[in-house]
């Protein structure tokens, strides 16, 4: 390996920020559990009807409330927040070594790019890394705005990018379903059913794809995600700068204080949106109305401060003799975050389609069976990450991307100490 390339390779042990990590695993088990409940969820793998005739659809209805008022688009702004944040460490740790970061970098956002395209479509419809990489090349091209523009841009494109959307489909302005199938309609749903107790792949394949057209592109949605994931890269890029984290136990009174106003504030905003949701469910005002895009307007609003009200005090907590131990496992899972997202893919996949091993699930499992799903799947994540890291440097995804990305294959093995002679 190449001194240039060493030095923007894998970040060495001692040199990893705890905080991160720990954050990293707690933000992939909010996104592990909002995505398993919205894919087993209406329109999506399950009718309303199936899921209102379960035995326990008033608990799943409760349990999917909450998941929405507490982890909904908050799971995913803090794992954003963390791309940016750690795009910034390593440009930062690039260039006070003197490496040749825009090339090395640039191609680690085209193999993120790769594995993504190909989780996409041949395995997880809902897959962030594709976006995370596009916006991951708008951010490298930005990397040079003041930290006032970084914020400020920052800060509009994470509240208005979807919000700008939502407004968009809601004037029809924007129209996916002009003349074609609605995706979400009790049949497309149950023909998507029908291919996955037929086990039938490749049927599956195309079903999502043509799903995708209505519900991703034309609709805007894929260049809406590509801006509001880059605004909270953004921000990211900016607490990197002033690197509050990296030193966090320096600035812990800041972070109690941030934590005590951001999360009463968050919960309060997300819980009026979740209430002006709820009554648009229950048909007090039709989809796509004014409440209904006004609610997500403060939705949109609202996730973030309590992202980052989740932030503050996890960090806060984790400098605590109590918080450290509880919190400390999720420290495994982030250190392996690519391998254990994968992971959860197989893991909806196996639960909900019956290819292969698969059991089929979709349509007879509600939220509250799903949340229990999760937790033993994060719970098992956690021992598998302890164990491989035990032995290991990377977890297996980790180190296919940084094999792809540098041009040769790292070591993989822990080292073992030799016995003193």
């Amino acid at each position: 390996m190449s001194e240039a390339t060493a030095a923007v390779g894998p970040t060495p042990e001692k040199e990893r920020i705890d905080a991160l990590d720990v954050l990293r695993g707690v933000a992939l088990f909010g996104v592990f559990l909002v995505n398993f409940t919205g894919f087993a969820g209406a329109e999506i793998m399950a009718t309303e009807a199936q899921l209102a005739a379960l035995p326990t659809a008033a608990a799943d209805e409760v349990v999917h409330a909450l998941g929405e008022w507490l982890l909904h688009d908050k799971a995913n702004t803090v794992f954003g927040f963390l791309f940016g944040l750690g795009f910034w460490l390593q440009l930062e740790r690039a260039q006070a070594k003197g490496a040749a970061f825009e090339a090395l970098y640039l191609r680690r956002l085209g193999v993120l790019l790769l594995i993504g395209v190909l989780h996409f479509v041949f395995v997880w419809q809902w897959d962030i890394l594709h976006v995370y990489a596009l916006a991951g090349f708008l951010l490298f091209f930005l990397r040079k705005l003041s930290d006032r523009a970084m914020l400020l841009g920052g800060l509009i494109l994470a509240l208005g990018a979807r919000t700008l959307q939502e407004w968009l489909l809601a004037a029809k302005v924007l129209d996916p379903l002009a003349g074609r199938p609605d995706p979400y309609a009790d049949a497309a749903v149950m023909g998507r059913q029908a291919l996955s107790e037929a086990g039938d792949y490749p049927g599956l394949v195309r079903s999502f794809a043509e799903f995708n057209v209505a519900d991703y592109y034309l609709n805007g949605l894929l260049a809406a995600w590509i801006f509001y994931a880059l605004g909270r890269f953004m921000v990211g890029a900016w607490v990197g700068r002033k690197g509050w984290l990296q030193q966090a136990s320096r600035h812990l009174d800041g972070f109690r204080r941030w934590a005590w106003i951001a999360l009463p504030a968050g919960l309060a905003t997300e819980g009026v949106a979740v209430g002006i949701r709820l009554a648009v469910d229950a048909g007090l005002a039709p989809e796509g109305s004014l409440w209904s895009v006004t609610g997500e307007t403060i939705h949109l609003i609202g996730a973030p401060i309590l992202a980052a009200g989740y932030v503050c005090a996890v960090v806060a907590a984790l400098h605590g003799p109590v918080g450290g131990r509880l919190l400390g496992p999720f420290r495994w899972v982030g250190r392996m975050a690519l391998t254990n997202y994968v992971m959860q893919s197989l893991a909806y996949a196996l639960v909900l389609f019956g290819v292969g091993p698969g059991l089929a699930l979709a349509g007879k499992i509600g939220s509250t069976q799903v949340l229990g799903v999760t937790v033993l799947c994060f719970a098992l994540q956690v021992v598998f990450s302890r164990l491989w890291l035990s032995r290991f440097r990377y977890g297996p995804m980790e180190w296919v991307w940084r094999a792809l990305t540098y041009g040769e294959w790292p070591t993989l093995r822990v080292a073992t100490a030799q016995p003193a002679a």
